[in-house]
């Protein structure tokens, strides 16, 4: 088998793990104590899970996050979710091929009565709103239970290497994601009132004002007086001639494998969206040694920060903006993809396909909060919050700082008045955090022509300012003072380096003129090791937007091992010395598409809605212009929403072609929600009190 580990990453500690054995279809494999099935088996270079028992079409992840199918395998004789089951010794698993066959019984006769437990806060998600509320219940000694679905506190932050945007006081500001999440997980275990169940789903928020949770596998019940929903959010997925075939991956999938698990999951892969989430997998991928053919966005620009695009331009990334994926093809998995450019009406423009080679397609195209226990909770009667993505949308920066307004908010709302009101201007910087990227200006004009100084890079209004607060000689600021502004330079730099240390987008470089008047040095962090840069080598210098600027030397390489950067030093022509970003590590043959473009036989809406059920574009289509818009009737002619997953990746897409349809949302009867979050097999709810509690 083939070897797809990780032995060596320019940001994460790669350490020694403990092997386990186990089995794949009788074959014996090894695995990393601890790690999921699913990654287990693509560091083995198995990539279809099983096929489809109504077409058999090829099976593997999609979300890593228990909320699809697609990765369900029989461990042990019990179909699982291969994302969400860890690997143990002995374990036994094979494909799910067909209709798998159920063992005799897995009922325990003797089961123990189901646990009942009350708690004034019941916190569900341990990622950055979560971990900042639960901060603010321990703080007042309030009994809270944290619930997470994971084995580690800290949802995506644990998946995030690069370093975040905001403020040092209030986000963190510079210091890396993974780093962010262990910190809040630190501080939340000082307060003894604060209790942390990990591995534990919630269910569902039951009309008795119960909520059901599967903790290490054992059904409990927990009685909440309140709720806080801080579960975060499930990616979108998209229709597509070929989005059935395996190797399609959400962003959170792939970050999940490369970031978290250690594995190199792909060899060539596409991106599809330009917002924050797809930028940064992208940059994460060179990270990993993966080569990253390009980018598509269906807008003009790119929604995600400039500074983030930026750095792939400047990497040798392409970024197709105003297109889209046509199609993927190959047989079982991903073998290329077909993109074409799009109108103002996101219509496709024929003759303007253009196809690549690529093995794996990375679909980041928006999220959809989880409101579920919200709507739940507050069906019950329970006094419900939200926080985060669970909330709205935003970046892990504003999710902390709301998480710490929901924490405050409920601490008053438990009777502590001392407390205090929530600050009028924490609400002022949560609006702040979660702006959207503003103007874009021209670069600083003005800037010395002699002695040392920053470049500043980003020019781009985003909520965003260490720079200005690590400088020791406070020589960089913001043009009103405040968060949302971009920095400018004013001041007598000392050349410490600081700023480009600590600049999340790496969009600051320093120019030193004090050794050479005409051949200033310039100096670029980088953090891409994967492409290796030492004294001597030649670098393809380029501009903030990757445009060639020529080929020049490298003269030095500081090692910043604590920042896991390295400062390239270069020597340049005076009249280029400013413009200098960075310089091009992926070569441009990477991305050159196929000589002839790769057009699709089949129609659009032959793509599949429903990946469950297997049910296509057309066929819901088709019944919707006979006037059917009641998702549940949908459902109940289709089956889509019927599937495993209940609805969650289907009903976003049934709703789009509702819009397309002409079909106004007020017409559109929702879908009913089903009773559990997730499916869980019946005898997990077993009760061996005889006297009949916990009948939920």
């Amino acid at each position: 088998m083939e070897n797809h580990r990780i032995a060596k990453h320019p940001i994460l500690a790669v350490e020694e793990r403990e092997d386990v054995l186990f089995t794949w279809n009788g074959v014996a494999l090894t695995a990393k104590k601890g790690e999921m099935i699913s990654s287990a088996l693509i560091a083995n270079g198995i990539n279809v899970f099983g096929h489809h028992h109504k077409d058999g079409s090829a099976q593997g992840i999609f979300c890593a996050n228990g909320q699809c199918a697609k990765c369900t395998v029989i461990a042990n004789g019990v179909a699982v979710k291969s994302c969400m089951t860890p690997v143990t010794a002995g374990l036994e698993a094979r494909s799910a091929d067909g209709l798998p066959e159920l063992p005799d019984s897995v009922f325990v006769a003797d089961r123990p009565a189901i646990e009942h437990l009350e708690t004034e806060v019941l916190i569900i998600g341990g990622g950055p709103s979560g971990l900042a509320a639960a901060i603010e219940l321990g703080k007042h000694n309030i009994d809270t239970l944290l619930i997470d679905d994971k084995h580690a506190l800290g949802g995506k932050l644990v998946l995030q290497t690069h370093k975040f945007f905001g403020s040092e006081e209030d986000s963190n500001a510079g210091v890396r994601g993974h780093d962010i999440g262990k910190l809040l997980a630190k501080e939340v275990a000082q307060y003894p009132s604060v209790k942390v169940w990990l591995n534990s789903t919630a269910l569902f928020v039951f009309s008795d004002r119960k909520a059901g949770v599967l903790k290490d596998g054992v059904y409990k019940i927990v009685t909440p007086k309140r709720i806080l929903n801080a579960a975060g959010a499930r990616e979108k997925f998209l229709r597509f001639t070929g989005n059935h075939l395996a190797r399609i991956y959400g962003a959170g999938a792939f970050q999940t494998l490369v970031n978290r698990d250690l594995i190199r999951p792909t060899a060539r892969l596409f991106i599809i969206g330009g917002g924050n989430v797809g930028l940064i997998a992208g940059y994460h991928a060179l990270q990993a040694g993966i080569e990253v053919v390009g980018l598509a966005e269906a807008m003009p620009q790119c929604g995600g920060y400039k500074v983030h695009a930026d750095k792939l331009h400047r990497l040798g990334v392409p970024i197709h903006t105003s297109h889209s994926i046509l199609c993927a093809t190959g047989g079982e998995t991903v073998e290329g993809i077909t993109i074409a450019q799009v109108d103002e009406r996101f219509q496709f423009i024929p003759g303007t396909e253009k196809s690549f080679s690529c093995d794996t397609i990375l679909i980041a195209v928006g999220l959809d909060s989880l409101s579920e226990f919200t709507l739940e909770a507050t069906e019950a009667g329970i006094p419900v919050y939200a926080a985060g993505d669970a909330l709205e949308i935003a970046e892990a920066s504003s999710a902390m700082f709301n998480g710490k307004i929901a924490g405050l908010t409920i601490v008053r709302d438990c009777g502590h008045a001392e407390a205090g009101a929530v600050p009028s201007e924490w609400y002022a910087k949560a609006e702040v955090l979660k702006a959207h990227p503003g103007a874009i200006k021209g670069y600083q004009h003005g800037l010395p022509e002699e002695g040392v100084f920053p470049v500043i890079h980003c020019l781009q209004e985003i909520p965003c300012n260490p720079c200005t607060t690590v400088c020791p000689t406070n020589s960089i600021h913001t043009e009103d003072g405040g968060l949302m502004a971009v920095p400018l330079y004013t001041g007598s730099c000392i050349g410490c380096n600081k700023c480009l240390l600590i600049c999340p987008g790496l969009a600051i470089t320093l120019v030193d003129f004090r050794k050479d008047a005409n051949h200033p040095t310039v100096t670029i962090p980088y953090e891409v090791f994967n492409y290796p840069v030492k004294t001597g080598d030649e670098l393809e210098l380029v501009d903030i937007g990757g445009a060639d600027l020529g080929r020049y030397p490298v003269t030095a390489v500081l090692e910043m091992k604590e920042r896991h950067t390295q400062l390239v030093k270069t020597s340049v022509p005076r009249a280029i010395a400013k413009q200098v970003a960075s310089f091009r590590v992926q070569p441009a043959s990477v991305s050159e598409p196929l000589t002839q473009p790769v057009i699709p036989q089949k129609l659009a809406d032959e793509a599949m809605i429903c990946l469950c059920e297997r049910v296509s574009v057309g066929e819901v289509r088709e019944l919707i212009k006979g006037g059917i818009t009641n998702l549940n009737q949908l459902k109940s002619i289709t089956r889509a929403g019927m599937g495993p997953c209940g609805a969650k990746t289907c009903e976003t897409l049934i709703k789009g072609v509702l819009r397309e349809e002409g079909i106004p949302v007020e017409n559109v009867v929702p879908n009913t929600k089903r009773p559990v979050f997730v499916e869980v097999p019946l005898d997990k709810f077993a009760d061996g009190n005889s006297s009949g509690g916990g009948n939920e």
